[in-house]
């Protein structure tokens, strides 16, 4: 059995440069000034489709503690052989606004369970629950205080160090609420929310700096950052179809984006990093038009 396995890896470890000679076309050149660090850790699942793999990983000196996270791997290689419970070796470049892995090394590992289940993402026209929460200034809030407004929720943690996952959600939002400010259909009718998966680090008074130093905000008033206890976040996260397991003090964070109606229905989830700011724009802009239209007929009506 043990020379099975030794044979196994020696073969991977073999197979690996041959076919990364086509397959590290794909990824990124990176710049002179990119960051590189090591990476150890423990696959959780794999997601061929999309190149991500989701780590437990160890702590990683000089960037962030051990959690559990997606990370972006161009090897087609390693996907023929990646599977939950394998242990992973990679160099985790971070560029500017991206980050992927390079030069994995991977050693079978023994026949892990599966990963909790996803979190159930809720179908559009679903009515949003009223999920209750704490904001930067610390006074409770509740979902259903902003029927009238148009919703665009997301999920961040401010320790969270990769440029293409939460602080790139944080800049889109930026992004929005700058250009929201600008277009008078949106004007004081679109409301952000950022909340929070690591609520036990993210405090109120975290999250007011945060918004300040990261978001460059001089008030709250169009966009809060929220927290809340584990199982009100937990319940918020399932609903919009977020992968969050806090497991021995890590997180599992994939990204999800959320756009809610002025009625309070869900309108449209946007799933991971692709999305663009104009995209939600553009969104925002039907949606209201859509909604002035619904109440203008209703108005007829009586």
């Amino acid at each position: 059995m043990i020379m099975s396995r030794n044979l196994l890896i020696l073969l991977l470890l073999s197979y690996a440069p041959l076919s990364a000679c086509t397959s590290n076309q794909e990824a990124p050149h990176a710049s002179p000034n990119a960051k590189r660090y090591d990476l150890r850790g423990t696959v959780v699942s794999v997601d061929r489709s999309h190149k991500q793999v989701i780590i437990a990983h160890e702590s990683i000196p000089g960037l962030m503690d051990a959690m559990t996270m997606p990370f972006t791997l161009y090897s087609d290689w390693a996907f023929d052989t990646l599977a939950p419970g394998d242990q992973i070796q990679a160099t985790l470049v971070v560029d500017g606004d991206r980050s992927w892995l390079e030069n994995p090394v991977i050693v079978r590992g023994e026949a892990a369970a599966q990963p909790p289940p996803s979190s159930t993402e809720a179908p559009p026209g679903t009515e949003v629950p009223p999920f209750t929460f704490i904001n930067q200034d610390g006074a409770r809030v509740r979902l259903v205080q902003y029927r009238g407004r148009a919703l665009v929720v997301t999920f961040i943690y401010t320790r969270c160090p990769l440029p293409d996952y939460c602080p790139l959600m944080t800049s889109n939002f930026a992004t929005i609420h700058r250009q929201m400010e600008s277009i008078p259909e949106l004007a004081h009718r679109v409301h952000l929310l950022s909340i929070t998966v690591d609520p036990s680090h993210d405090t109120p008074a975290v999250l007011r700096t945060y918004g300040r130093e990261r978001a460059g905000l001089l008030d709250f008033k169009d966009w809060e950052f929220l927290t809340g206890s584990e199982e009100e976040i937990r319940q918020a996260a399932r609903f919009f179809g977020l992968d969050y397991f806090p497991e021995s003090d890590q997180i599992i964070h994939n990204l999800r984006t959320a756009l809610i109606a002025p009625d309070g229905r869900l309108v449209k989830i946007y799933r991971g990093n692709d999305w663009k700011p104009d995209d939600v724009i553009s969104d925002l802009r039907g949606l209201l038009k859509e909604s002035d239209a619904h109440t203008q007929h209703l108005h007829t009506q009586h």
